[in-house]
């Protein structure tokens, strides 16, 4: 009995690893973009996230609009008021992204808040993220032990990976416990403040890039919050495995439309 279409594509979603994963073992240091999905317009997302790819990223943060953002700063906020607006749900998100592994081949994760997740069903949303090739979650309001103890097997079984947040103030116990749990990157936030409101680094926070890293972690670190240019992406990436940019990205979009993404990388990564 011979086996039709064996042949696999570098798209295929059966991957023998996570997309994260394969993207971490890279030598290189890796950009990351996160936009809000429904921004500028509703039907904008999949333009974006083939952009993106195209121009270069190694991985892109989906967010998933929500009414009260606690982490975000005003320009997020201000996207993802707007992609409400415009229309966009957990559905119309997911409708969008159906055929998205026929265009794009780098990871993708959803960010957003847990309460359109638990609305949704947990073990649903999972599944769906599975069947459309999503990698990776980041769920900055759902508690690390809440998480372990309720939703890890579920997160496990559908292959995605869950990503944590720390920042300058989290203990070194709780980082440790984080790494333990983890299997992909850490998401380590440059400061205690929203997104947004930096403009690039300090001794203060370059010694805590340092301080992480001399943790020698198992789950490389990812540094968000902050990130603009090409300096504050080299100095994010001095003691860490990438970076990810949201704020300075929805402020290109708003005021250069979609199709100007290429010079935003390039400027980026110049």
């Amino acid at each position: 009995m011979g086996i039709k279409n064996s042949k696999k594509s570098p798209l295929s979603q059966q991957v023998s690893m996570n997309r994260i994963n394969q993207k971490l073992k890279e030598n290189k240091k890796l950009i990351s973009i996160y936009f809000s999905a429904g921004y500028p317009s509703l039907n904008d997302t999949v333009s974006i996230l083939q952009n993106l790819e195209k121009n270069g990223v190694d991985m892109i943060e989906i967010g998933l609009p929500f009414s009260d953002p606690l982490a975000d700063g005003p320009t997020i906020q201000a996207s993802s008021t707007e992609a409400l607006k415009n229309g966009m749900t957990t559905d119309v998100l997911f409708n969008q992204l159906k055929d998205i592994r026929k265009t794009v081949s780098i990871p993708l994760i959803i960010m957003g808040y847990f309460n359109p997740i638990l609305q949704y069903g947990v073990e649903a949303f999972c599944k769906k993220c599975q069947q459309i090739g999503i990698d990776g979650l980041i769920i900055p309001d759902l508690p690390v032990d809440v998480y372990n103890d309720q939703y890890k097997t579920t997160f496990e079984k559908y292959g995605l990976i869950n990503v944590f947040l720390i920042t300058p103030q989290t203990s070194i116990e709780r980082i440790n416990f984080i790494d333990s749990i983890s299997n992909g990157f850490i998401y380590m936030v440059s400061s205690a403040s929203v997104t947004g409101s930096n403009s690039g680094f300090g001794d203060k926070q370059t010694t805590y890039f340092k301080r992480i890293a001399d943790l020698n972690l198992k789950n490389p670190q990812i540094v968000g919050f902050g990130i603009n240019n090409s300096d504050t992406f080299k100095q994010a990436t001095q003691y860490t495995k990438g970076a990810i940019i949201g704020s300075a990205f929805i402020k290109h979009l708003t005021n250069n439309g979609v199709n100007t993404i290429g010079s935003f990388v390039k400027n980026i990564l110049n």
